[in-house]
């Protein structure tokens, strides 16, 4: 990987420069996990930078909540919810009903949860959830 993490110090905090907000933000163990996976999408996988939406604001209900990131189609729509966790935060049903919550909202066909060390992504079925044993190339996504 490419990516070379802008970290800084100010007022004794850690922060990192995130591209996407254009602005530092904390460095806290789920914004490292963030900025490493967003930069492996975009790396690996050929997510276009540009069509990811960081802490991406929708209405649950009466609540305002904030999708991770969301990455979206060619036409603007939302394709994929991922959510992140820090790297000592174990991925349970906790976390994919958190996801699947969102995706009850934005109607993508995918979403994905990472700590960093372990990823799961899963495709929306007319009947649930399909778990990829990879993540896919953005391209494969869009179809």
């Amino acid at each position: 990987m490419n990516w070379q993490p802008n970290i800084r110090i100010l007022s004794g905090k850690e922060q990192i420069y995130c591209d996407w907000r254009h602005k530092f933000v904390r460095l806290t163990p789920e914004e490292w996990v963030r900025q490493q996976v967003l930069h492996i999408l975009v790396e690996q996988y050929a997510y276009p930078a540009a069509r990811i939406a960081v802490e991406h604001a929708i209405m649950v209900g009466d609540t305002l909540k904030r999708c991770d990131a969301v990455v979206m189609g060619e036409r603007l729509q939302p394709l994929c919810i991922v959510e992140f966790k820090a790297e000592n935060v174990t991925l349970t049903q906790r976390v994919f009903d958190q996801a699947a919550v969102y995706n009850h909202k934005l109607q993508v066909p995918y979403f994905v949860i990472s700590n960093g060390k372990t990823t799961h992504c899963c495709r929306v079925t007319a009947t649930g959830y399909e778990f990829l044993s990879e993540l896919p190339a953005y391209d494969n996504m869009n179809t």
